[in-house]
């Protein structure tokens, strides 16, 4: 496709997003939920699909995210956290917050969150990504059930309880907030991934893909790129976590918090489903998977995971490399037959 014609189709999409929640004022959740799959899969995507390492370990930074705002929202809102969570199931309904604390605490929270989540990234992503294969995936799954394992002995955050997220005041439209500040971050971190992907950087990060011993001996920081890559996804996981959060309005440790059986197989599956490694292929895979989860969800209830298990293998076998592989694998066909028609 034509760069204008690119840019056309670009402009469109934005302004159908921009207008969807008039166009669809009922669906708020479920919209919601697509600007935060788009999120997770574009991050997954720079690990997974750009630099060729499969981490099931994003869901730590997604569940510390939504933690940090919930707390963020208490404390900021004049409230101590303890007497607050051990309020669950009681008189938290006595904790009510003002609009202004509840948008502040919300911002304060989530901006610390996403930086927060930035720092982790780098600590743990300068150990971790010293791994390689099989030990690096098996070891980045660990991280999410022990994160789950360890937010259930910590009392001040609710344990094994979970935790509420104080109740929106009259007036704030919460969902339409967190699709808009969603929809805000993708269309940031897409011009961002953009440019990156052009940049040396996103050159190494393919060299580290296609073959890191060869990207090592040829001088290249593969060490700090790596990690670098790892605290962007980081930041854009615990971004996407709070907003899922409180779209939930509930922390559930090991349900909401770190779902590895959920988000964790579905950020995969997002971008494996869209097409791995290109801009565009985790955007189109979040967008069909979201679409096919609530068909599965609302008419196969009960069958719903057995019917995406089949969508699974679907793609998987006739779409191995995702629907933009296929695409770009129809359009060099045509030109080859273009091509063939014109010279006869």
């Amino acid at each position: 496709m034509r760069t204008w014609q690119t840019n056309i189709a670009t402009l469109v999409i934005l302004v159908f997003f921009l207008v969807a929640p008039f166009l669809f004022p009922n669906n708020m959740s479920q919209l919601s939920d697509l600007m935060i799959f788009i999120l997770i899969a574009l991050a997954w995507d720079m690990l997974g699909g750009q630099m060729g390492y499969n981490s099931f370990g994003n869901v730590l930074f997604f569940g510390i995210g939504m933690y940090i705002v919930a707390s963020s929202e208490v404390i900021l809102g004049g409230f101590k956290l303890a007497e607050y969570t051990s309020a669950m199931g009681g008189n938290q309904g006595s904790f009510i917050l003002t609009p202004s604390q509840y948008l502040i605490g919300f911002g304060v929270g989530i901006a610390l969150a996403s930086i927060i989540n930035f720092f982790l990234g780098l600590l743990i992503g300068s150990q971790f990504l010293q791994m390689r294969g099989h030990y690096f995936a098996i070891t980045t799954l660990a991280i999410g059930v022990a994160a789950a394992e360890v937010a259930r002995s910590i009392p001040i955050i609710g344990a094994g309880s979970g935790m509420n997220f104080p109740q929106p005041p009259d007036g704030v439209p919460l969902f339409h907030i967190l699709y808009y500040m969603g929809l805000a971050l993708v269309v940031l971190f897409f011009i961002f991934l953009s440019w990156l992907y052009k940049t040396r950087f996103g050159f190494i990060m393919n060299a580290i893909r296609d073959d890191e011993d060869k990207a090592e001996s040829m001088g290249l920081p593969t060490a700090s790129i790596k990690s670098t890559a790892w605290a962007i996804s980081a930041f854009v996981f615990a971004y996407a976590g709070a907003l899922y959060g409180s779209a939930k309005n509930f922390i559930d440790p090991s349900e909401v918090a770190f779902p590895f059986t959920t988000i964790g197989v579905w950020m995969i599956l997002m971008a494996i489903m869209g097409g791995m490694g290109t801009i565009w292929g985790p955007i189109i895979g979040a967008i069909v998977f979201q679409i096919f989860k609530e068909l599965f969800w609302t008419y196969l209830f009960g069958w719903q995971r057995v019917a995406l298990g089949l969508l699974i293998v679907i793609i998987v076998v006739f779409f191995p490399d995702g629907i933009m592989g296929a695409f770009n694998n129809w359009k060099k066909r045509r030109n080859l037959q273009n091509t063939a028609k014109a010279k006869t």
